[in-house]
């Protein structure tokens, strides 16, 4: 018996009957945010870098935030198979976002809530990721006003880069 038991919680044993891996169609929806990016602003202004890998066996995507002026932030990103949607759950000192859905006409999109910390109460909040020419992608957020009305909350635009770099504070 303590054989079996020791086989089933072996950390390097191979994976149970049924289970499933990461690589279907799903799963690699979001595959146009991996990468390390300088993101700006649409004025051109930088606003920070951005990394996102592949981790868990390729099932999260975790995202790595930093800001030029020094905000940072963290996030994972993965693929509900019950729900058939991606969730993001983002978190930094300033806030706490929630959000899910899928793909809509080619870009990421997904609802859920943002909580600013100081503020007793969630604001809808919604944020789209779209692929562009030449391997950039823009991000737009947007936050639900009282009255149901989106306004911009922010939009960066990511363009790859190939190595590294800590940001210092312009």
């Amino acid at each position: 018996m303590a054989l079996v038991l020791a086989a089933l919680w072996a950390p390097d044993a191979a994976p149970a009957a049924g289970a499933r891996d990461c690589s279907s169609a799903p799963y690699r929806q979001f595959d146009f945010w991996l990468g390390e990016w300088e993101v700006s602003l649409p004025d051109g202004r930088k606003a920070g870098r951005n990394r996102i890998t592949f981790e868990q066996s390729d099932c999260v995507l975790v995202e790595r935030w930093q800001g030029v002026e020094g905000t940072t932030g963290l996030s994972m990103n993965l693929y509900d198979p019950v729900g058939g949607k991606w969730r993001q759950l983002w978190v930094s000192p300033q806030e706490q976002i929630d959000i899910s859905g899928g793909l809509r006409d080619g870009s990421m999109v997904l609802e859920g809530t943002l909580v600013q910390r100081g503020h007793a109460r969630a604001r809808k909040f919604r944020g789209t990721w779209t692929p562009l020419d030449g391997g950039r992608v823009r991000q737009f957020f947007e936050e639900a006003a009282d009255d149901g009305t989106w306004t911009p909350w922010f939009e960066g635009l990511y363009r790859r880069v190939e190595a590294p770099e800590v940001l210092e504070r312009e």
